[in-house]
């Protein structure tokens, strides 16, 4: 694992109102629709929360001494009952525009491919994503336990190793994949310092991508399955990023 990181350290140095018209879907103003949120102090499971690393320190315990984040149960932010009233567009609509502005990453997927990421990740808990900035990059650790993802800096996790925190979390609710073909997904930047709002939604958005793409993946699979055959160089190339 060390020798690895080691190879990537060299390589571094990116509405509402027409819905409540509709007469397929009545839910009440979003403000009633979704819960009121209040600062909060979340905290992931334990059991969400192993920083698996590849090699050597495999199923190391995450974060001891740190309070992990625990994800917002969907009904605390939605009515369930009265999405039950909603299409799928509709509810997808009113779920994207009311993360606007809130300091969260508000989108969705189809349940198939939910199902997808689910199947790959199981295998394939880890990978590593270049993240541009200015004229160069930095490189994100990520660790995928469905229902969730979580991403920290590739630097933070070689200097902490399981002391290391995430920085963005993800979680996936899919109490409408059958109903609805829908599961609803949830970004929450925890260290606004560390990561922004737009870099936090290109990487769950590019995540995602190396795990659906069935292309991608093969990169994802040689992280986690052949180690000693993966090149960071590739990653970069499927990004179209220079290698610096």
């Amino acid at each position: 694992m060390r020798s690895l990181l080691s190879r990537f350290s060299r390589l571094s140095r990116s509405s509402p109102s027409s819905i409540l018209r509709s007469p397929l879907c009545h839910p009440p103003p979003p403000h009633r629709l979704f819960a009121l949120e209040h600062p909060i102090r979340e905290s992931f499971p334990g059991d969400h929360l192993k920083w698996m690393s590849v090699g050597c320190r495999r199923g190391s315990k995450f974060a001891t001494g740190f309070t992990p984040l625990e994800p917002k149960q969907l009904g605390s932010i939605i009515d369930l009952e009265r999405a039950k009233n909603c299409s799928p567009e509709e509810l997808v609509s009113v779920w994207d525009d009311y993360h606007i502005g809130r300091g969260h990453i508000g989108t969705s997927m189809k349940a198939k491919l939910y199902h997808l990421l689910d199947q790959r990740s199981i295998t394939c808990r880890h990978f590593v994503i270049p993240l541009w900035r200015g004229s160069g990059y930095t490189s994100m650790f990520i660790q995928v336990q469905m229902p969730h993802m979580l991403f920290t800096g590739l630097e933070d996790y070689k200097a902490r190793g399981t002391q290391a925190s995430p920085y963005f979390t993800v979680t996936h609710y899919t109490e409408y994949a059958d109903s609805k073909d829908v599961v609803l997904i949830r970004g929450d930047v925890v260290f606004t310092s560390k990561l922004s709002d737009s870099e936090a939604k290109w990487l769950m958005e590019t995540a995602q991508s190396f795990y659906l793409n069935d292309v991608r993946y093969k990169l994802v699979e040689r992280f986690n399955k052949e180690t000693h055959e993966f090149e960071f160089k590739d990653v970069l190339r499927a990004l179209e990023m220079p290698a610096l």
